[in-house]
């Protein structure tokens, strides 16, 4: 396990957090290169982290969004991602918003997406949640992945059954990456996780560069296993 590990005492403190690294890991890469490249994650804590980005003081027009994932739905329908995170403000602020185009259908959106983010490798910042199973993205436990940046997922174990991910190597080509982890439900994945169980996100989370922000509820350790610091 590569992932540097640091506990928060709250989801509160979680999001405060990420949004203190995302604004230091942005002025870097602008300051470097020009622009911030970020991948945005779906789901309750990265929405509160958005949230907080959103009045944040920033220079947003340097800044470009992609995403980890979508699911195929209509565009403006409210369960996609991308809906979810424009509700934020987020994305009006910044100057390049590159939502996947999942109403194309999934094979079809990958395929896009694969072009559009070529040019956008190495992403200077990934964000990933975690679900209760151990998914991050739309990778899920138990299912085949193919070596493609971005790919087709046509058998969701949950619904909608399709959509579109990024996949490991793509999610890993990043010079930063954030894991962020609240609510007490998360406990049993993290104890499995921090145990050595391959689940999806150990495996996108291996690398050096990653750190896992995780409020303390999460955290059911092992007397054998290291508290998180």
């Amino acid at each position: 396990m590569q992932a540097d590990w640091q506990s928060e005492p709250d989801a509160a403190s979680v999001a405060d957090t990420a949004c203190r690294l995302i604004g230091v890991a942005a002025k870097a890469a602008i300051a470097e290169r020009g622009r911030f490249r970020l991948v945005l994650a779906g789901g309750s804590t990265p929405l509160d982290t958005y949230r907080r980005l959103a009045h944040s003081d920033q220079q947003w027009k340097r800044w470009s969004l992609y995403y980890g994932d979508e699911r195929c739905y209509p565009a403006d329908h409210p369960q996609r991602n991308s809906v979810l995170v424009e509700a934020t403000g987020l994305p009006s602020l910044a100057g390049k918003h590159h939502p996947i185009a999942a109403e194309l259908g999934a094979k079809a959106a990958a395929a896009k997406y694969r072009e559009r983010i070529a040019s956008a490798m190495p992403f200077d910042m990934v964000l990933l949640g975690i679900g209760p199973d151990g998914h991050t993205a739309s990778l899920f436990p138990g299912c085949k992945w193919p070596e493609k940046t971005v790919f087709a997922v046509s058998k969701s174990p949950k619904p909608p059954p399709e959509r579109v991910t990024l996949g490991p190597t793509a999610l890993q080509n990043c010079r930063a990456m954030l894991v962020l982890v609240s609510g007490s439900e998360k406990a049993d994945v993290v104890q499995r996780w921090r145990a050595g169980e391959k689940l999806p996100i150990a495996t996108v989370a291996d690398v050096p560069q990653a750190k896992v922000i995780v409020e303390r509820s999460c955290l059911t350790v092992a007397a054998d296993q290291p508290a998180a610091t």
